[in-house]
């Protein structure tokens, strides 16, 4: 059994020695893992070895791993560090054989030993040898002398998956004038979830799958604390070395050290302590904003920058780094970019969605690179993304590991090879011919529905939505929470969209056709074959908040459909990947259109407008159907626009579902997004409709005051959009705070109108607040009141005319127009298109005095 020593190591800094401290003294509430196989060997030793760390290293000659060699020589020395002080020397191809307790289904880690120390007896700085594990080299023509000069304890670091219940390590000498030897093993089991087969390929175009990634065998060339010392063995969680960044930065004076002085928030379905401990998340390089030697651009704007000599030749590596956000004073504070050899691997990553919107919780994230010698190393660098607030222009990293990626583990039974070699032959002939068969029937059924849609009427065309054509055949993963029963009466099944489909769409997920990222992944831009423009959100790879966002969005998205809801196309499960696949909207996401952008800004029209268009969406959800809808995330990145600015609400990954329109709340865990929240949702953990409406409410505030719901670099009465502006709603002078642009271009009533909507919206508790319905009412009526006083002033849209609500330019209510409005909530109920009806709304009904 493994045990573990006190945590301790050498730290260079005051700052250090208090994290370090902090550590030693937080209980302990993660439990120590166990691997279920454990070697620890040593090797030539006479009896056991006690490591500092509190780990028992055993004698290789009294351990169940059977050695079988050819008078193998056991060396002593009395100078190194106890575990280097004996050797096992092999003047022949000689192996180990562990056999396995486990299916080692999670692969296994290998680290092995060497130190070649002066003996008398046998010359160990001239050992020139091989190390395979099952027939698959691990190292060839090593020499430890010449790795490590001078002469010094070495190890090298492997992650294998077997595919048999024993493993055999073989030594095997470069030539009978030499030697092989080894002075210790470590062997053990590695965490589920180590490694998995989620990656990005850097450049993007190189293809990497001839095997799952896990299958293959890894091997350590960097692993790298980053802004912070040396982490030994006994703080690590998988008795691993971490060792500090300094050597390999590039521009010292752009970056600085960060230490954390609290606790690592590890969350269920990201990174775990085994991933890396808290002595790599606690520190973390991030911008020096102060450094001025880049001076061909702004001080606040450059890259840190890391350079990792590999070996000169081709080569794929598994490039992991490690984020943990230990700098910002709130969410959604930090965006920034990275870059792996001038590659953007990852625009615009925003921390705070990839960890379940949380400070200071883990995350990390597996690239594939292709290495080539000319390129002179790894290169990475972290810099400011265009979504950066000014004053929160910031990037950070806080780990790297650089794993070599070689040949699959196989069994070491020649035969088993050979007959795998031609199964694999044998399947990619067959995988060829079902392919081109796939092929032929994927063009008689475009050409079937080409057919189709050619006979069908025009008004018929343009009213019949019809999902993409699905191969049949193709092998699908199985979405376990929304399949039910067999395939074919499954209708989310008529939505799969081929991967290849998809590929094609992108430019194999090109980069240039990048437009965003967020807590599901990537969005590309994409056309169809036929045309047609679409987004294609790729999942984060591995990742569990992914999956369940990915379940939901099908689950809801397949159930509606409304002009205001951004239509879902289709979706694709294959190959470990989760995509969904949506129409377009050229104009991107409404906060873009407010600030942190070059946007041109809209005009007060534009802006009730698009508020009334995702108010409609809002309203359609929570009574269109039989199970109410709480879309649960409602802002303004998550309304989009269209070429004419029309405003589709999008992102359902968090919404929940009611049992009916007359339940009052569901239970459920607090989810949603910093400054969007529902206070009374907060505390009680009871989720209403009332709750989207709160959120909507802040949205409002958007729009009016152009500004993001948080901003930390304001005053602290201003922080919180929401507290500020109704500090001045209830003043009734909220036109002092409203975006500059808008300034003598807004109508007072209208205005007037705009904010008691938002003041009901805000309410403390949600039997106060109005109903979507009720808000879109006011909503249209705010642009009524617009639209009237342009009309009165022909001057343009200058119209911050007087607030006299007796004036006669207060339109009356007809009893039609009511009837129209009421008609409108009955046809989207029934899934219909409300635009005409809206239309007679929008010239005749409106409610002045309603919630007033």
């Amino acid at each position: 059994m493994r045990g573990r020593g006190s945590p301790h190591f050498a730290l260079d800094s005051s700052k250090r020695l208090i994290l370090s401290l902090l550590f030693l003294l937080a209980p302990l509430t993660i439990a120590e893992f166990q691997p279920a196989d454990d070697f620890l060997l040593a090797c030539g030793a006479g009896g056991d070895t006690d490591l500092p760390d509190g780990r028992l290293f055993v004698p290789d000659s009294s351990s169940s791993a059977a050695l079988s060699d050819c008078s193998s020589t056991a060396l002593s020395s009395s100078a190194p560090p106890p575990l280097y002080r004996t050797v096992r020397a092999f003047p022949c191809p000689s192996s180990y054989v562990f056999h396995l307790a486990a299916a080692a289904q999670a692969g296994l880690l290998l680290r092995l030993h060497f130190h070649p120390f002066p003996s008398p007896s046998l010359n160990l700085s001239a050992a020139l040898f091989n190390v395979s594990a099952s027939g698959v080299p691990l190292l060839s023509l090593f020499s430890p002398a010449a790795a490590a000069s001078p002469p010094r304890p070495l190890v090298r670091e492997f992650y294998l998956k077997p595919n048999s219940s024993s493993l055999r390590l073989t030594f095997s000498p470069a030539s009978p004038s030499t030697v092989a030897f080894i002075n210790a093993i470590e062997l053990f089991s590695a965490p589920d979830r180590l490694f998995s087969d989620a990656f990005t390929p850097i450049p993007s175009l190189f293809s990497f799958s001839d095997a799952p990634l896990s299958n293959h065998l890894l091997e350590t060339v960097f692993r790298i604390n980053v802004g912070g010392s040396f982490v030994t063995p006994d703080n690590d969680t998988l008795w691993r070395t971490w060792e500090p960044d300094d050597k390999y930065l590039q521009n010292p004076a752009r970056a600085i050290s960060v230490t954390f002085g609290s606790h690592i928030q590890y969350r269920d379905g990201g990174a775990t302590p085994e991933i890396a401990p808290d002595y790599v998340y606690g520190t973390a390089r991030a911008m020096n904003k102060g450094d001025s030697s880049n001076s061909s651009s702004p001080s606040n704007y450059f890259n840190i920058s890391w350079n990792f000599p590999v070996p000169n030749s081709v080569h794929g590596f598994l490039v992991r780094l490690h984020f943990c956000d230990i700098v910002s004073s709130a969410l959604n504070e930090l965006f920034f970019n990275v870059y792996i050899n001038g590659y953007p691997a990852y625009k615009d990553l925003d921390l705070s969605s990839q960890s379940s919107y949380t400070l200071a919780s883990p995350y990390y994230v597996d690239f594939v690179v292709l290495h080539r010698s000319s390129t002179g190393g790894i290169n990475i660098s972290i810099g400011p993304s265009e979504h950066s607030l000014p004053s929160k222009i910031n990037a950070l990293l806080n780990g790297v590991e650089i794993l070599k990626i070689n040949g699959v583990v196989s069994s070491p039974n020649e035969d088993s090879r050979k007959s795998r070699h031609f199964g694999v032959i044998v399947a990619s002939v067959l995988g060829c011919l079902i392919l081109a068969c796939a092929i032929m029937v994927l063009v008689v059924i475009m050409a079937q529905r080409k057919s189709r849609k050619d006979q069908m009427p025009q008004s018929q065309d343009a009213d019949t939505w019809s999902p993409l054509p699905v191969l049949p055949g193709n092998s699908y993963l199985r979405l376990t929470e929304l399949t039910t029963g067999s395939p074919s009466n499954n209708p989310n099944l008529q939505l799969r969209v081929p991967f290849f489909e998809i590929v094609l769409a992108t430019n194999n997920f090109n980069e240039n056709a990048l437009v965003g990222a967020g807590g599901f992944g990537k969005v590309y831009k994409g056309v169809l074959r036929d045309g047609t423009k679409i987004a294609v959100k790729r999942g984060t790879r591995g990742s569990q908040q992914g999956l369940g966002e990915f379940q939901t969005e099908i689950e809801i998205l397949s159930k509606i459909r409304h002009h205001h809801l951004v239509s879902l196309i289709g979706y694709c499960e294959e190959q470990a990947e989760k995509i969904l696949v949506y129409e377009f909207m050229e104009k991107g996401p409404l906060r873009d259109h407010l600030y942190g952008s070059r946007n041109p800004s809209l005009s007060w029209k534009q802006r009730l407008e698009i508020c009334i268009g995702s108010a409609r969406g809002l309203h359609y959800l929570h009574t269109g159907s039989a199970q109410v809808i709480i879309h649960r995330d409602v802002k303004s990145s998550n309304i989009l626009l269209d070429e004419n600015y029309a405003a589709k609400v999008a992102d359902f990954g968090l919404s929940k579902l009611g049992t009916s329109t007359n339940q009052s709340h569901v239970s459920t865990g607090v989810k949603g997004s910093f400054g969007y929240l529902d206070p009374e949702y907060f505390k009680t953990q009871q989720l209403t409709d009332k709750s989207d409406v709160y959120s909507f409410g802040v949205v409002l505030l958007e729009v009016l005051c152009a500004r993001p719901v948080i901003d930390q670099s304001l005053p602290w009465e201003q922080v919180n959009l929401a507290e500020w502006a109704m500090h001045w709603q209830k003043k009734r002078l909220l036109e002092r705070i409203i975006d500059p642009s808008l300034k003598e271009r807004t109508n007072r009533k209208s205005l007037k109108k705009f904010g008691e909507t938002v003041e009901k919206c805000l309410a403390q508790y949600g039997i106060d607040r109005p109903t979507m319905g009720d808000v879109l009412w006011n909503l249209e009526y705010a642009l009524q009141l617009h639209e009237r006083a342009v009309h009165q002033e022909p001057g343009g849209d200058s119209t911050y005319g007087p607030s006299d609500e007796s004036s006669s330019s207060v339109l009356q209510v007809s009893t039609s127009a009511v009837t129209a409005m009421r008609d409108t909530s009955t046809a989207e109920r029934h899934g219909k298109s409300s635009t005409d009806t809206v239309g007679l709304a929008n010239k005749e009904a409106f409610r002045p005095g309603r919630n007033s």
